[in-house]
């Protein structure tokens, strides 16, 4: 028997929640139908949402928060004084083993925050990673970190590869996942100490993980890798450079599509 998933969701985390939450729930019900939901918010703003989605009200169990963690509260200070919060009630329910997993598209320095202290890291890892799935040439490829940390030595950097593997096989379901470090240039002398000396850790490494090396910024979409390791700093800068690239790309193709009859015609 597979044990049904429960998620503990955050409702009132992100620029239009709680209505995008609860649109969220109802996608994530259609494409797995038997998830189960603890929803945590202002329940007078959730009540008349629900009541508009009877699949998803009957997948959930609403429970009250009065407090909201704003997107430009301060993580330090959000730890503090968001102890009643949806966020934090959230992350609770994962820490006492009501849920499975959190769902929150709120404050995300305030969520890496709570998280690591509610949930903690896992033995061998000292800090958690943002990792987000890109497309390529290939299917996809997970990245990481994408923000979380800034500046990173190379163990935090073997970690994060460490955790992508494990994500590349469990999640996206390949075998033996390839790991590459995202570097200026793909000689071995080529990056700073840090992306150098965990290159070096992961070629030697008793675990069994197949390691690339290093990758440029362009084996991004050509997918040369599945799981690619960076600082929060390079990463998140990588991700913007990727989604204004998209957006560049579909606004000129919508504007050459729209310009003349014949572009209407073979759209």
């Amino acid at each position: 028997m597979t044990k049904t998933v429960t998620l503990s969701i955050d409702a009132m985390g992100g620029d239009s929640a709680p209505d995008m939450v609860v649109e969220g729930m109802a996608l994530a019900l259609k494409e797995i139908p038997d998830i189960r939901f603890l929803l945590f918010g202002q329940t007078e703003k959730l009540i008349p949402l629900l009541e508009k989605n009877p699949k998803v009200a009957d997948a959930c169990e609403l429970r009250h928060a009065d407090d909201v963690v704003s997107n430009d509260e301060k993580p330090g200070i959000a730890l503090r004084s968001g102890r009643q919060s949806s966020m934090r009630l959230a992350i609770n329910a994962v820490g006492s083993g009501e849920a499975d997993g959190v769902v929150s598209a709120g404050n995300t320095g305030a969520l890496m925050a709570m998280a690591k202290f509610v949930l903690k890291t896992l033995p061998g890892i000292d800090r958690p990673a943002i990792a987000s799935l890109l497309p390529t040439m290939r299917g996809e490829c997970v990245m990481l970190d994408m923000g979380a940390n800034i500046q990173c030595d190379a163990e935090n950097l073997v970690q994060f590869a460490v955790m992508g593997e494990v994500f590349a096989r469990h999640v996206l379901h390949i075998p033996k996942p390839s790991i590459g470090i995202l570097n200026v240039g793909t000689e071995v002398l080529k990056g700073n100490d840090s992306v150098k000396q965990a290159a070096a850790i992961l070629s030697q490494t008793h675990l069994p993980i197949d390691f690339y090396g290093f990758v440029e910024g362009d084996a991004i979409g050509q997918g040369t890798v599945d799981v690619i390791v960076t600082d929060g700093f390079t990463g998140n800068v990588a991700l913007k450079t990727v989604e204004g690239t998209a957006k560049l790309f579909a606004g000129a193709l919508r504007q050459e599509l729209v310009s003349s009859i014949f572009g209407r015609i073979g759209a």
